[in-house]
């Protein structure tokens, strides 16, 4: 089989949205040149997309026209690598996933420890969101939940009090080992975070649980979340208004 005609058959395997690159094919075909040549062609050619620089995929049509990758595969790049995550995604894609949002949006954001510049990928903009915690996978759901309350005010289409009682709820369904886990991560958010978990936490009659969410705030300190006495009673007591 000619090296384009493997190539090509390669491709035809990979599902429909995958991102893949050069190294895809490393164990498969001879001679890098030959291969980002056929690459390039096929790109031109219309068979595949190019993303980026090196990155392409299989795009998949629709009645609307064809449809972008999943935000994981644009990205999954720099989420980590040789198993080990070095981050996760965060943001809009996440806030619509959890029903905060109807929105999709044109960005994609990431919390690593380590981040740098925003850059354009494609059709998105990627951009990136300090996380002190460590990033692990059983981390990362409650990370993209305190993310949540941390830019509670920036929820696009949403309001403060229907992003409260939303992610309330996400708190109440965790297990009690998962909530314990939460309030040890938000430690390292910063105080309105600490503050909004705290309230959630009291109105849910875990107040046993926010010992060291209260001794982390100065209690001098004050909140501004308008309306939000309206879903969580207990916000006042952690001087949310």
């Amino acid at each position: 089989m000619k090296a384009a005609e493997n190539i090509k058959h390669i491709i035809d395997r990979f599902p429909m949205g995958y991102v893949f690159t050069c190294d895809d094919f490393s164990e498969k075909v001879e001679g890098k040149e030959a291969l980002v040549k056929t690459l390039n062609r096929l790109a031109a050619s219309g068979r595949i997309v190019k993303l980026a620089k090196g990155k392409f995929y299989k795009p998949e049509q629709s009645p609307f026209g064809e449809l972008p990758p999943d935000q994981f595969q644009v990205v999954k790049d720099l989420l980590g690598s040789s198993g080990k995550l070095t981050g996760y995604l965060t943001g809009v894609s996440i806030y619509n996933s959890l029903g905060l949002t109807s929105q999709i949006g044109s960005t994609i954001q990431i919390g690593r420890n380590e981040i740098r510049s925003s850059f354009q990928r494609g059709r998105y903009i990627v951009s990136f969101v300090k996380q002190k915690n460590s990033i692990t996978r059983e981390n990362i759901p409650l990370l993209q939940l305190l993310d949540g309350l941390r830019f509670i005010k920036k929820i696009s289409d949403s309001s403060i009090t229907k992003s409260s009682k939303i992610l309330q709820d996400c708190i109440a369904a965790l297990s009690e080992q998962e909530q314990t886990r939460i309030v040890r991560l938000a430690l390292k958010y910063q105080p309105a975070t600490r503050a909004l978990l705290g309230a959630m936490l009291s109105d849910l009659g875990k107040e046993e649980m926010t010992t060291k969410l209260k001794k982390s705030l100065n209690p001098l300190t004050s909140y501004g979340l308008p309306g939000i006495s309206e879903v969580l009673p207990m916000a006042a007591r952690w001087k949310i208004k």
